[in-house]
């Protein structure tokens, strides 16, 4: 717990506050209810350092600044978010009401995930925040943050088609600037993917779709640019016509190599893959 005095009541309050929710006990020791609540929220918040400061005002010592927080009684606790209180409780509390006020404010493990998958992004590591991004989707289909996140990532691994029919589902409530760009960057993906060198080979396989050889010059131009179901699909209509290609089967299974861990697209064409095997 840290206690507020102040020197740094104007950082706690107005500075850190725009980073992480900061939860305030205010006691004294002649109150002992005031005490044990003190006491019960830092143990409940032990271990949350990451997303929630807990700090303390001895009202005793710190009168002027529990006037400022318009404290007139014991015990209370309050939740301050970017400079201003958000929530509160006052009075004795049990473990199941003191559970509940907190259960409002504690990350949950979808935030913990949204937190490492961009983390990821940042890191210009779209594979590994794949995975966080969609497990954080599992757990919670239905805020726009985390769906936001996922597009971005779809976009950096070339899944444009995921990333279009996902951006179609958020609402023009959180049509934020960060929809708007995700937006943006999904046009110029999609310019960026149709090469000139994709073009040409497109024309040649129109004027003669059995050479197997522009098949395949064109599914390695496909993964290149971030299609790969273009490019497995390509390359798996060549196998079911002929399963000793061993050339396409060896592009097939390079490009299910090089896709991220658990993947959905590399699942599909590897049982795909098998079936016809088997």
């Amino acid at each position: 717990m840290i206690q507020v005095t102040p020197e740094n009541f104007q950082q706690l309050m107005f500075e850190d506050s725009k980073e992480k929710l900061v939860v305030v006990a205010f006691w004294a020791d002649q109150i002992p209810e005031s005490v044990q609540l003190r006491d019960a929220l830092a143990s409940s918040l032990a271990g949350k350092e990451q997303a929630i400061i807990f700090a303390g005002v001895d009202c005793q010592q710190q009168q002027q600044i529990a006037a400022q927080f318009g404290i007139q009684s014991l015990p209370t606790a309050i939740v301050v978010k970017d400079g201003q209180p958000i929530d509160g409780i006052a009075g004795p509390q049990t473990d199941e009401t003191l559970n509940q006020f907190l259960d409002k404010h504690l990350p949950k493990p979808e935030d913990e995930m949204l937190r490492q998958g961009m983390d990821a992004l940042q890191q210009q590591q779209p594979g590994d925040a794949l995975n966080f991004l969609q497990q954080a989707r599992n757990l919670d289909d239905q805020r726009a943050d985390i769906a936001l996140a996922l597009i971005d990532c779809y976009i950096q691994l070339g899944k444009l088609d995921d990333a279009d029919v996902l951006l179609a589902t958020i609402k023009m409530v959180d049509q934020d600037s960060y929809y708007q760009s995700l937006v943006s960057k999904l046009e110029l993906a999609r310019e960026a993917s149709q090469s000139p060198e994709i073009t040409a080979l497109e024309e040649k396989l129109t004027a003669d779709p059995e050479n197997i050889d522009i098949q395949r010059q064109l599914a390695a131009q496909y993964s290149q640019n971030n299609r790969q179901e273009e490019a497995l699909e390509m390359l798996f209509k060549l196998l079911q016509k002929d399963m000793g290609d061993s050339e396409s089967r060896k592009m097939l299974l390079d490009i299910l190599t090089a896709l991220p861990a658990g993947d959905a697209l590399a699942g599909k064409y590897r049982r795909k893959l098998y079936t016809l095997m088997y």
